[in-house]
């Protein structure tokens, strides 16, 4: 038994591999024991092994070594993706402050170290566009190879034809969701998925009033970002989609709209794959 940590992958393994049975504690879940004034990692691996034996010790889902690398091919994707979007807006506000001129995301991508003369006088200033413009090509290179590794390693099977089937999930997106969900059967009911999606809103009613906020982060934030990827592109692409996102967004904050696609996305995902069915759009946002 080993407590959920960033550096537990070469220890999980080796255990697994030699035939121990491993239980992977999952340390936010579990609830801080009290009457103990001084504690060292003898007394938490005491106290762990109690409520283990117990059979109460919340876990984690331990994934398969061979899926696992993939999937965090993926994630290193989804963190490139996010500096290539903040160059890019960085270098689209630049332009918009020294000459009042507004860009679209796909004018930015298309400018080159020549055509950013036509916008900058000062050498400074010309100087630090080249640069973001430089990391911003430069990242999407790295995406662009990181996706066709991964579509080198991707297996066009059932799961992958049913999660492809939603109109906004394409081959990279698909797989990243596929890969960070992992078995559905790993949840219960569909309101623990959208949940791990961090589709679920983390207030704390009493009597109608708000006692504050529970943990947001204590979900999959990885299957967060796609799932919000997915929403905003259904919502642009897909006129059902689009006509209920836009209800929302007169009632709500626009992210709070887009967050509310993504959780229906998460429920549809849920019963496709407990079902083995394809996407209904009907029956998703009927």
């Amino acid at each position: 038994m080993i407590e959920s940590s960033y550096n537990r992958y070469w220890l999980v393994d080796g255990l697994i591999e030699n035939d121990y049975t491993v239980h992977l504690a999952n340390t936010l879940a579990i609830e801080q024991y009290s009457g103990i004034k001084y504690t060292n990692d003898a007394t938490d691996a005491r106290f762990l092994a109690h409520i283990l034996r117990l059979n109460i010790l919340p876990t984690g889902y331990i994934y398969p070594k061979e899926q696992r690398a993939v999937r965090d091919v993926l994630r290193r994707r989804l963190l490139l993706v996010r500096q290539r979007t903040a160059q890019l807006l960085s270098l689209q506000s630049m332009i918009t402050r020294h000459t009042g001129l507004r860009l679209t995301s796909a004018q930015v991508k298309r400018l080159t170290a020549e055509k950013l003369l036509r916008y900058f006088d000062a050498a400074a200033t010309l100087f630090a566009a080249g640069h973001s413009l430089q990391l911003l090509q430069q990242l999407t290179r790295q995406i662009e190879e990181i996706e066709d590794f991964v579509l080198s390693h991707c297996q066009n099977d059932e799961d992958y034809s049913i999660v492809t089937s939603v109109p906004s999930i394409g081959k990279i997106l698909g797989m990243t969701i596929l890969l960070e969900t992992g078995p559905i059967e790993r949840f219960a009911q569909v309101g623990h998925y959208s949940s791990y999606a961090r589709c679920v809103p983390t207030d704390r009613i009493s009597n109608g009033k708000s006692k504050g906020k529970g943990n947001a982060k204590n979900a999959n934030r990885y299957l967060a970002m796609a799932f919000v990827e997915a929403a905003h592109y259904a919502a642009i692409w897909e006129s059902t989609i689009k006509r209920y996102y836009q209800r929302k967004c007169k009632k709500r904050p626009l992210m709070v709209a887009k967050k509310t696609v993504a959780n229906k996305l998460t429920r549809a995902y849920y019963h496709m794959f407990k079902n083995k069915t394809v996407f209904d759009i009907t029956r998703a946002f009927g």
